[in-house]
């Protein structure tokens, strides 16, 4: 992938900490945004679903969607920017080796006409924690210790690690999301329904009308008091499709204003020679991959067979089988390109460590290596693997692309693979209840930065939750964390990508870019596409 759109990796280091944050929160304000007035009502149209509206309870893109558009965090980072800048924040400042101070804005509210205090952002960090929701971000507040709030508008967080630099780019993800505490009860999630009547919102938009994974309608929210600006469309539809044909459709007949997720490639490319149509492409940090269940996969520590070398061997085989090219070749017209470690190529510190261990050593698949590693454990082949994928979550390619996945394995005479698959509301609950022994997932960065491609995954509080846990490797992410020394942070991110392909508790497969259809009409769609969380609809406009 090309470096366009990627910023290089701790890019803070390069000079103090205190003077970089004192140049990223120059010019913030503590006035309230106004209501945007100008343009139509705008209509977006997508194929992923909602899991909650509950920011614990949900870390996924269809989720995320509503979410950064409803609930405000203390950095953020704009349409088409790379770093993050105040939002709910009025500064933040390291006030010691583990810990940063923040001020929040004056006089900032919900929608409801409750004050937002730092007791709120005290309460939404302790709760994230506390409630630890296997399909929530906790796990991104890994480093957290724990948090105060001295006065109203003061926030103090203390962490775990010295001179942790990662942490105000956490501030701005899913996991930093405030919430009001009058609302949210401390200890469990709070269903949709509750959560809309009780108007919680403090983002550019809150929400009018509830038909969940139907319709979603949206007002502007005039208490927003954030950086992120005010809102230029007053209203906007959130529609929502069981079949990307009739999205496409939709589009083109003119009753859909944008798509964000999830087209096919070839939709994509047909609608982008459509002269009333624009198809806006960026350079994209999603990946590809799918995940070894350690439980319940061949010869997991939970079949009755169970074998941890020969559970070892199949994966290791499976990543020997498995040809990239093909994949992105045939299913996605190269759109997407072979993804050979967790952490995309053109983020300092990638490393393609699957492409030295396995296959032909250079990036192909090779039959004859993948038998060899089978017949030395003893494996009795072909091997029955259980492969599910989600199509309407990962888009309706998914189902071309392991649908060739199950020829590559199967065409080596090794495999045997049971393919199905299970749409995402129920898909999300049932993989983190080790019902899937090799299942499919996605992801895009919540911070630009090779460790949200390492941590997320391999940490002791993982998000995958596979039952893959390396002493070894987590020490080697602990060290990365805090490592100011770009030469040193390097050599332990690859060690780390390298022990964990070593041990194959994913495979990954691809990397892709960013696209957004709008109408000819429809403008405000940022120049620079490198974040799935980073489009959001607040600045779209139609004539």
């Amino acid at each position: 992938m090309a470096q366009h759109g990627i910023r290089p990796s701790r890019s803070l280091g390069a000079i103090s900490l205190g003077t970089a944050f004192l140049v990223i929160l120059t010019g913030c304000t503590s006035s309230k945004s106004s209501v945007g007035s100008a343009g139509s009502a705008i209509t977006v149209g997508t194929t992923d679903q909602v899991t909650s509206l509950d920011p614990a309870g949900a870390w996924d893109a269809g989720s995320g969607t509503i979410e950064s558009e409803v609930y405000a965090t203390l950095l953020s980072v704009k349409n088409g920017a790379t770093e993050v800048s105040p939002d709910l924040a009025a500064g933040i400042e390291p006030t010691g080796p583990k810990q940063y101070t923040v001020t929040l804005k004056k006089n900032l509210e919900f929608a409801n006409g409750h004050a937002l205090t730092s007791s709120d952002v005290k309460f939404s960090f302790d709760r994230t924690v506390r409630i630890a929701d296997e399909n929530g971000p906790s796990s991104l507040l890994y480093d957290l210790d724990s948090v105060a709030a001295p006065t109203p508008t003061t926030v103090v967080f203390t962490l775990k690690s010295a001179h942790d630099t990662l942490f105000p780019q956490v501030l701005s993800t899913a996991a930093g999301y405030v919430v009001d505490e009058q609302v949210f009860p401390a200890d469990k999630i709070l269903d949709d329904r509750s959560i809309v009547a009780a108007k919680p919102w403090n983002g550019p938009y809150g929400v009018r009308s509830y038909d969940k994974n139907s319709l979603v309608s949206f007002t502007a929210n005039s208490a927003y008091g954030g950086g992120l600006g005010a809102a230029r469309t007053k209203n906007v539809q959130l529609k929502y499709y069981t079949d990307a044909s009739n999205l496409k459709l939709d589009v083109q007949q003119g009753t859909v204003d944008a798509v964000y997720r999830t087209l096919t490639t070839a939709d994509l490319d047909d609608l982008s020679r459509k002269k009333d149509v624009k198809v806006h492409t960026g350079s994209g940090n999603g990946i590809r991959y799918f995940v070894f269940d350690f439980k319940t996969q061949p010869y997991g520590t939970g079949t009755e067979n169970a074998d941890k070398a020969k559970a070892l061997a199949v994966r290791r085989a499976v990543a020997d089988s498995v040809d990239r090219a093909q994949l992105a070749r045939q299913v996605y017209k190269n759109s997407y390109q072979p993804l050979y470690s967790s952490v995309p190529d053109g983020l300092t510190g990638a490393t393609d460590s699957f492409k030295s261990l396995y296959g032909d050593k250079k990036g192909g698949p090779d039959k004859a290596a993948a038998a060899a590693r089978l017949e030395a454990a003893k494996v009795t082949t072909p091997v029955k693997l259980d492969l599910q994928y989600n199509g309407d979550h990962y888009g309706s390619s998914s189902a071309d692309e392991y649908a060739l996945l199950k020829t590559q394995l199967e065409a080596t005479g090794l495999f045997k693979v049971n393919l199905q698959s299970t749409e995402w509301t129920q898909y999300g609950k049932d993989r983190v209840k080790h019902l899937y022994p090799l299942y499919q997932l996605g992801w895009y960065a919540d911070y630009l930065d090779a460790d949200n491609y390492l941590s997320p995954f391999y940490s002791a509080n993982s998000w995958v939750a596979n039952g893959y846990s390396d002493p070894a490797v987590r020490a080697l992410i602990k060290k990365e964390e805090t490592e100011t020394d770009p030469a040193r942070r390097a050599g332990l991110l690859k060690e780390a990508q390298d022990k964990a392909a070593a041990a194959v508790p994913l495979l990954p497969l691809l990397q892709g870019s960013t696209a957004i259809v709008t109408r000819e009409d429809v403008g405000g769609v940022p120049a620079e596409l490198s974040s799935a969380y980073q489009f959001r609809w607040a600045g779209l406009t139609k004539k």
